[in-house]
């Protein structure tokens, strides 16, 4: 069983609305854990999370999940925009993408995936509302990016997930195309919650969209181009 302690962070406020029905995953995108932990405790940060995860599994609790923590900044899924209130956060330390992105080590999976199990189970967060950072942030994050587990989660009825379907040859789509094949794929990916706005132009913020879905759902290849791979896998998580 993972150790647990109870590390408290003074940046938190109140709930402005509810239910709480989200649970968005974090990477800490620091140096250390030891940093991240102490900056997400530090008054002058103005960021906090509900929990943080060591990468030996220990779990520390910093924020009290009935209140509201200040981790998902400026953010969009499904019509919610204040997102710190209908959810619990959680940071997984990593290094992230700028510091070398290491894999996450089997303690820290395993004691994120019995955290996110727990949570879940008692505040019967929705499959589709177990979240990426990127998923809700998708312009400005990447965490906790493709090497998460997310079918390891899923195998333990958290999160929505499939197999995606196999990269191949065909049809894409990418920045410059334009028409209503476009505009039906932000349909779906809008469906399905991501914020993004349907004009039929595959702009920056559509590629960006189209890659956090991958790195999310189809992380084999993550580079923004909807291939028949993320789509199909799309369609079939819709």
């Amino acid at each position: 069983m993972a150790r647990y302690r109870i590390t408290p962070s003074p940046n938190h406020g109140e709930r402005r609305e509810g239910p709480v029905d989200m649970l968005i995953l974090h990477y800490t995108g620091m140096e250390t854990a030891k940093a991240a932990h102490d900056w997400l405790c530090d008054k002058a940060s103005q960021v906090s999370s509900h929990y943080f995860v060591y990468e030996d599994g220990t779990v520390c609790q910093l924020v009290p999940e009935d209140r509201r923590a200040w981790h998902a900044g400026v953010s969009h899924w499904a019509g919610v925009s204040d997102i710190n209130s209908r959810s619990i956060g959680i940071e997984i330390a990593n290094p992230g993408h700028a510091g070398g992105y290491p894999d996450f080590p089997e303690p820290q999976m395993e004691a994120v995936t019995a955290l996110c199990a727990d949570i879940c189970g008692r505040l019967s967060i929705p499959a589709k509302r177990v979240l990426a950072h990127s998923d809700i942030a998708p312009a400005r994050k990447l965490d906790p990016g493709e090497k998460f587990d997310w079918a390891r989660l899923a195998g333990h009825g958290v999160g929505h997930w499939i197999e995606p379907s196999p990269i191949r040859s065909g049809r894409f789509f990418q920045r410059g195309d334009s028409g209503q094949p476009v505009a039906a794929l932000q349909a779906m990916l809008a469906h399905y919650g991501y914020g993004i706005e349907i004009d039929g132009t595959y702009d920056l913020a559509t590629e960006q969209v189209v890659a956090a879905f991958q790195r999310h759902f189809r992380t084999a290849k993550v580079d923004g181009i909807a291939d028949a791979s993320t789509i199909e896998t799309l369609h079939r998580l819709s």
